[in-house]
This record gives structure tokens, C-alpha cells and sequence, in this order.
């Protein structure tokens, strides 16, 4: 047992010499081993170790799936050591029958890279079969005139082994009047004949018992036995005599049963039943006695079953020839079966790749196709070929193998598989074709990105939208297949702060659709872009942006508010007055309001609702502004009354409402018993403020020399501009421009005043104003922070202001608090409105 390199001589330097040739001049052709192995050995046992031999690392055998591929698999390669194996029985006899070199040939297939290796095993033969004899008595007649040196061929024993191991020779029990020679056919094959060696005598003796013992060549050699009977004959003298002692004979495969063959012929010079002929097959196997037909009378061979050149190519029969006097004569016929091109090749694809990655380079096996045509000579040779167009091509590896590999780029996307066609065709006449279909599906890489249905999607979204409504929908296509193919959206950009995008919106990782995580307010928000990235799952993924314009609606949800005429504290409304001679035309107020809404929800318009005196006053529809439409008559009320309704442009439409209270007097003065007319409700605390001011009153006319003292100090102190314009008529309350609250960014900005006068009843009132500075400046005090209050809940009108911190009053400011409580409790006094409002404005107080 070992591995051999050629025709004999183990593995060693040789081998690699012929290693180093090979790649060197036969570098498109797989390696040729070959190994010799004796029959019947164990399972399991080792032919010799195949990935030395290929020069395949050990630890790559496990990734390369080294295997046998044959029809029958006598062998197995180990995985550990890459040994090659014994996996089933060897029965030389049984797998190449009397042939002297018994060779099995099949190919060994390595993956990653794919590949394949041609093998041959030659089986030596060992002793395991011993000679047979077809019979155990033989009964054969011999005419006592036989002369001596005459030969009568035995039967031969049949020995399954070939060379040294079948049959060798034949050992004839010692006898006087016989004795054994042995002959050799042109076959190789050797049987015995029997020699007379002395003359028999019948009535001497009848008949002879001999032993005839064939032996092999084995170590240790068989042998059988078998007996012979000679029975002497009366004389015959004349054998029969064959025309040739070799017959030969070409016929051709498939020809039809009982066609015949050939004639044999033999003569015999005696006459009578010495002379009639018989023919019979001698020393012919089984197989062959079923495949020819004799006729025993006239010698003619017909075939017996339709012979076939592959299962065997020549026939050699013995036949035998005996007279009625049995005598006999052998002769040997030799038919030759000539070869027909009645196989088509046979395609067998080994190992080959149903799935192909579409990145696949030029030259990757795909396939190893072997090819196999029972035919010899030309009717075997075999060209194979691919139909069709395809990136594909076969390659010849060796005589019988080809590869089938990539010659072009693979597209999965454009063609997910392949049908391809492999045809096999011999060179016999006719030639004789075969095909084999083989589908190669194209596996996909992750080519493509996703790609969006649209460039940039526009979405109009109305404020107050449910919170996880879907807003909008992105759609992505990926023609990748799998994980390359399966898309997931995310949000990766926006213009909204990061930590307050996830509380405005989100996307379904799955659909694309992007929901609503709150209800939007067109007035905080009125669009915002985001960047949204549909990715793939593929290694590496790949992905694509699109961006979302999302733009807010705006509903009428927010109604009008107005910002002038304001309400003072405890909710009632301002007064303005208005000059008894003021012409019609003549700007009395605006009503100014402002909507958070935009675009026509946000279109403001004003309307007169209730009026104490109809026709007297106008109001402008979109301005607001209030003004007289006629003279003030004679008959009119110094005191009116308007209720303004200020509604938008939304549908339904929305309105806030506010009311204005209008006196017509020339002077605060003249105002305030207009005002006193309506007596306030009764406030406690208001009272008690009352008493206060009457005590601080009396206490300041004590010190009304003082007073005036420090007024006129005041007055010549030029850096003191404060308590000089508490004395200077023409700088009280001089407003020129409109004021805005500060709160405020839209709408139309409303008028600013000089008077404003609270009403007064019998029982006047007042408290110090509380200071805002944040909202007005000292000098704006007068008039934006003063207000006139009307009370519909109450009978008596009363004076209400809020409350001076008198802590905060230092130097000039406590002389002008003193001067001012003075000016109020001093009835008769009809010139101290300028010095009051002066006062009031240096101290920062509102008139009420």
C-alpha cells in the first residue's frame, strides 16, 4: 500500500520533480496521483495522505470540504489529516473481473477555491479466490486404440485472480498410462491436456480414476481437485480434424439475436456413426454461453443476446468436435466486437454553486462538469459546450472535466437567475449529443441605496392638530433583496432645537409615516424642516436623505384683544373726555386690538354695539378710531357711553368686546362732577384711606408756610428738573406721541391722553398709587397708568387709586405729595388744575 506518482515509485523527491513539471508545462490541467492498494483491505484503512500530496495545509482542510466524487465511493478523505481511506469493500474481481490492471479513477473536489483533482487507486490483486473446477467427475472416453502421445483436452479450472495470484498449473495423479501436459491460449488462459502415455488395453482394463489438481501462484498457493473417469473405448481410429485450430471474427455491436457469426467445421475420415459430428462449447464461462448459440449439428454460432462493446470487446470460445466414435477435436474462436457510437456523454456536475454573489470576478468557478462516453476512439471524444448568451463560459480542465465560470458582470437587479443550457456532443458519425440544466441563482450585495419617491416633500399641517395624528408619509425603494433591501427611517436633522424636535414629531422606523407629537400652534410655530434618512440593512449599510418642509396653518382659534382702552384693576372701564366744541370729525380715541391669528383670521373689524346716544359719535370699521359725527347738542349728555364689538376675519368669526366712557368738558375740573354723578360702591378700605388723607391734610396746613418755603427753594434749583416742571404749566402731561405696552408686538399702537379723571361723589376718596417703573416712566405716569373707573354694580361712585409708597418719597417729592393733598381739599380754588396735574406729575401719581 502507498501513493505512487505515475506507473510505480512511492512519493518523495520524484513526486515533487513531477510536481514542479507539472505546474510548470501543465498548469491548466488538476494534478494527477495515483496510488496502488491490494484488494480487500479493511475499512478505514489508509491509502496514503491525499493533502500532502495536493500540498493542502492541514488546518485548511476543514474550509476547503475536501471530498470524493465518483459514482461508487470505495474512499473517504479524513478531515483531520487529509488521509485518504478505505470506506467500503474492494473486490477486484467483482470491479474489473479477468482484467490484468485494475484501476480505479475518480476525482477529488476542494472548495474555497473551488477545484477539482484526478486520482487513480491501481487494485493489486491478492490470493482470496482458489481454482474451480465446473464438475468434481469427469467422464471421458478414450478408444483403446489410442496411440500413444495422444492428447485429450480436460476442463479447465477457472480462477477469478489474475497474474500471479490464478491459476498456474495442473498436477495429474501418477498413472502408467497417462500423464499431463498444459497449454496456454491466446488469452493467457492455460488448460490441460491428457496424454496417453503407454497403449490401453480394454480388456486389460476398462477404465482409469485420476486426480487432476490445479494450482495457483499465490503465497500460500490454492489448489482444487477434481476426478477424472477414462473409460477405454472400443476402436475408433479416426478423430475428427478442425479446418483451422483459431477462428476470428469482427462483428459489430447491437447486432440483432440469432445473427450469425461464423461456421466451425470438422472432418473425420471414419464413415458411419464414426463419422457424425457433434459441436459443443468446451471451457467457456457462463456469460458467454448465454451471449452465443451453437448449433451442434452444423457448427454454426449465432449470438444469443445483442453484444455490447462496453461491457466487453472480444469473446474467445472453445468449441469441441466429436464423431460417434467420441472422438474429439478442439478449436478456439476469437470474436472481436467493434465499437458503434451508441452512447451518448453522459454530464455530471459536481459541486455547483446555486447562488452566485452578483460581485462575483471574472474566472470564479461555478460549476466542475464531468463528462463520460462509453464510446472508444472518436465516438468518446467529447466537446462541450454552453447554448446561449450569458456572462458565463466553460472552460476545459482535462480530457473529461471542464469549469463552468464567470465571464461577465453580474447584475442581481437586472437578472435575479440563470437558465443555462450545457450540451455534451461527441465526435461519431452521426454525432451523438446530451444536455444538462443547470439554474444559477444571482445572490444579492448591497449595491443600491434607497432611493425616495420624491426629491422634497411639502407638507400643510393646520394648527391644532390631534397629538399622534400622521401628518405626512415618506416612501423609500431599496431593489436590494433581504436586510439590503428592508428600509428604516429616522429623523437626522432638523431646525427645531434637538431636545424639543422629538416633543414636536416623530417617524414609524417601519412605514415612514411621520406622526404628530403634539398639537401645533401656528402662532408659536409656524413651519420647520426636517431631514429624514431612509437606511438599509445592509454590511455596510447605505442610505439616502430627504428633506420635509412642514408647514403650520393657522385656524381662528385666538380672539381679538384689546389692548387700549385697558382695564384698571378691579375690571372698570376708562373715561376719555371730549372738548364741548369739538367738530365733527374731531379724534376722540382709538380702540386698538391686536389678533394673534394671522392672514384673514387676523383681520380685524370694529362695530358699535350699544350707544348711549346713536348718530353721535363713529366708528371706523377697520381703524378703530372714535370720532364725533356731529356737534355736541344741547340736549345730549354730557356723559356717553359706547359698547365696541372687535371681531376678525376667521369663520366662525371671534370678538372681544370693549367699553367706552366719553365726557364732554372743557376741563378736568368740569369733568369730575359729571363723573360724581354715578357714586361708587363702598369700600372700607377706601374709607379708611379717606380719613387718612383728611388727617394728613390738617396736619399740612401747619406747615404751609414750610411748604411754600421749600417750593420756592425748589424752584430756583436748576439742576433739579423734577420738582422745577411740577411748577411749569407747559410741560403737565405733555404727550405728543402714541404709548405701547410693552407686552405688545402687533396691531395698530393706540393714543395717549392728558386727562383722566375718575368720578366723585359726595364722599370723595382717594389713596396713594402703588409705582410701576418697570411699565411707565415717571412723566408717563399721569396718563398711562390713570384710570377712571365706572361701576354698574354699584350706586355711589367713589375715587379709587392705588397707593403711593411714601417711603420711597425723598426731598421735592414729599413737598409735592403735601402740595397736591392741599390743591384737593381746597374748594374755591379754580386755577390749581395746571398746578395739580404739575404736582401729580412729579410725584408720579395717577390721576383718579
Amino acid at each position: 500500500m502507498g501513493s505512487h506518482w505515475g506507473p510505480q515509485g512511492r512519493a518523495g523527491p520524484r513526486r515533487m520533480s513531477f510536481l514542479l513539471l507539472l505546474s510548470l508545462f501543465c498548469p491548466a490541467l488538476s494534478e494527477l496521483i495515483r496510488y496502488t492498494v491490494p484488494e480487500e483491505l479493511a475499512r478505514g484503512s489508509l491509502v496514503g495522505n491525499l493533502a500532502k500530496d495536493l500540498g493542502l495545509p492541514v488546518q485548511d482542510l476543514p474550509t476547503r470540504n475536501l471530498r470524493v466524487s465518483a459514482e461508487k465511493k470505495f474512499f473517504t478523505v479524513s478531515t483531520e489529516n487529509g488521509d485518504l481511506l478505505v470506506s467500503d469493500r474492494i473486490d477486484r474481481e467483482q470491479i474489473c473481473g479477468k482484467k490484468l490492471t485494475c484501476v480505479l479513477e475518480f476525482e477529488m473536489v476542494a472548495e474555497k477555491p473551488l477545484n477539482f483533482f484526478h486520482i487513480t487507486v491501481e487494485i493489486q490483486d491478492v490470493n482470496d479466490n482458489p481454482p474451480t473446477f465446473s464438475q468434481n467427475i469427469t467422464e471421458l472416453e478414450i478408444s483403446e486404440l489410442a496411440l500413444t502421445g495422444a492428447t485429450f483436452a480436460l476442463e479447465s479450472a477457472q480462477d477469478s485472480d489474475v497474474g500471479v495470484n490464478s491459476l498456474q498449473q495442473y498436477f495429474l495423479s501418477p498413472d502408467p498410462h497417462f500423464s499431463l501436459i498444459q497449454k496456454e491460449s491466446l488469452d493467457g488462459t492455460r488448460y490441460p491436456e491428457l496424454v496417453v502415455k503407454s497403449p490401453l488395453d480394454r480388456e486389460e482394463q476398462s477404465s482409469h480414476h485420476l486426480v487432476l489438481t490445479a494450482v495457483d501462484g499465490g503465497e500460500p498457493a490454492r489448489s482444487c481437485t477434481t476426478q477424472i473417469r477414462v473409460v477405454v473405448a472400443d476402436a475408433n481410429d479416426n478423430p475428427p480434424v478442425f479446418t483451422q485450430d483459431m477462428y476470428r471474427v469482427s462483428v459489430q455491436e447491437n447486432l440483432p439475436v440469432g445473427s450469425s457469426v461464423l461456421r466451425v467445421m470438422a472432418t473425420d475420415l471414419d464413415e458411419g456413426i464414426n463419422a457424425e459430428i457433434t459441436y459443443s462449447f468446451i471451457n467457456i464461462g457462463e456469460a458467454v454461453r448465454q451471449s452465443f448459440k451453437l448449433d451442434s449439428k452444423t457448427g454454426e454460432l449465432t449470438t444469443g443476446v445483442q453484444l455490447d462493446f462496453e461491457e466487453r470487446e472480444s469473446h474467445t470460445i472453445g468449441v469441441e468436435a466429436k464423431d460417434g466414435g467420441r472422438h474429439t477435436a478442439h478449436c478456439k474462436v476469437q470474436i472481436d466486437v467493434l465499437d458503434e457510437n451508441d452512447n451518448a456523454p453522459e454530464i455530471t456536475l459536481d459541486s455547483e454553486s446555486k447562488h452566485i454573489q452578483e460581485d462575483a470576478d471574472l474566472g470564479t468557478v461555478v460549476a466542475l462538469i464531468k463528462t463520460h462516453d462509453l464510446d472508444s476512439g472518436l465516438n468518446g471524444e467529447i466537446l462541450c459546450k454552453l447554448n446561449g448568451n450569458f456572462p458565463f463560459k466553460i472552460v476545459q480542465d482535462t480530457k473529461t472535466t471542464y469549469k463552468l465560470v464567470t465571464d461577465g458582470a453580474l447584475d442581481r437587479e437586472r437578472t435575479p437567475e440563470y437558465n443555462v443550457t450545457i450540451t455534451a456532443t461527441d465526435r461519431g458519425k452521426p454525432p451523438l449529443s446530451s444536455s444538462r440544466s443547470l439554474t444559477l441563482h444571482i445572490g444579492d450585495i448591497n449595491d443600491n441605496a434607497p432611493i425616495f419617491q420624491q426629491s422634497a416633500y411639502l407638507v400643510h399641517v393646520p394648527e391644532n392638530n390631534p397629538p399622534g395624528a400622521s401628518i405626512a408619509q415618506v416612501s423609500a425603494s431599496d431593489p436590494d433583496l433581504g436586510p439590503n433591501g428592508r428600509v428604516s427611517y429616522s429623523i437626522v436633522a432638523s431646525d427645531l432645537e434637538p431636545r424639543a424636535l422629538w416633543s414636536y414629531v416623530s417617524v414609524s422606523a417601519q412605514s415612514g409615516v411621520v406622526l404628530a407629537q403634539r398639537a401645533f400652534d401656528h402662532e408659536q410655530l409656524r413651519a420647520f424642516e426636517l431631514t429624514l434618512q431612509a437606511r438599509d440593512q445592509g454590511s455596510p449599510a447605505l442610505s439616502a436623505n430627504v428633506s420635509l418642509r412642514v408647514l403650520v396653518g393657522d385656524r381662528n382659534d385666538n380672539a381679538p384683544r384689546v389692548l387700549y382702552p385697558a382695564l384698571a384693576p378691579d375690571g372698570s372701564a376708562l373715561f376719555d373726555t371730549v372738548p364741548r366744541a369739538a367738530q365733527p370729525g374731531y379724534l376722540v380715541t382709538k380702540v386698538v386690538a391686536v389678533d394673534a391669528d394671522s392672514g384673514h383670521n387676523a383681520w380685524l373689524s370694529y362695530h358699535v354695539l350699544q350707544a348711549s346716544e346713536p348718530g353721535l359719535f363713529s366708528l371706523g370699521l377697520r381703524t378703530g378710531e372714535v370720532r364725533t359725527a356731529r356737534a355736541l347738542g344741547d340736549r345730549d349728555a354730557a356723559r356717553q357711553r359706547l359698547l365696541v364689538a372687535v371681531r376678525d376675519g376667521g369663520q366662525p368669526p371671534l370678538s372681544a368686546t370693549a367699553t367706552l366712557l366719553l365726557v364732554f368738558a372743557d376741563s378736568l375740573q368740569e369733568a369730575l362732577p359729571d363723573l360724581s354723578d354715578h357714586p361708587a360702591p363702598s369700600d372700607p378700605q377706601a374709607e379708611l384711606q379717606f380719613y387718612l388723607v383728611v388727617a394728613l391734610a390738617l396736619i399740612s396746613v401747619l406747615f404751609l408756610l414750610a411748604v411754600i418755603l421749600a417750593v420756592a427753594l425748589s424752584l430756583r434749583r436748576t439742576t433739579s428738573n423734577i420738582s422745577w416742571n411740577c411748577f411749569q404749566t407747559g410741560s403737565i402731561c405733555s404727550k405728543t406721541g402714541p404709548h405701547v405696552l410693552p407686552n405688545y408686538c402687533e396691531g395698530t399702537l393706540p393714543y395717549s391722553y392728558n386727562l383722566c379723571a375718575a368720578s366723585h361723589s359726595s364722599k370723595t376718596e382717594f389713596k396713594f398709587l402703588n409705582v410701576n417703573p418697570a411699565h411707565a416712566p415717571a412723566q408717563d405716569l399721569l396718563c398711562n397708568e390713570a384710570s377712571w373707573f365706572e361701576s354698574t354694580s354699584s350706586d355711589n361712585p367713589k375715587i379709587t387709586s392705588d397707593s403711593v409708597n411714601l417711603q420711597q418719597m425723598t426731598g421735592s417729592e414729599d413737598i409735592c405729595v403735601l402740595a397736591l393733598v392741599l390743591l384737593l381739599y381746597s374748594p374755591g380754588q379754580g386755577d390749581s388744575l395746571s398746578l395739580y396735574k404739575s404736582l401729580s406729575e412729579c410725584i408720579g401719581l395717577h390721576y383718579l
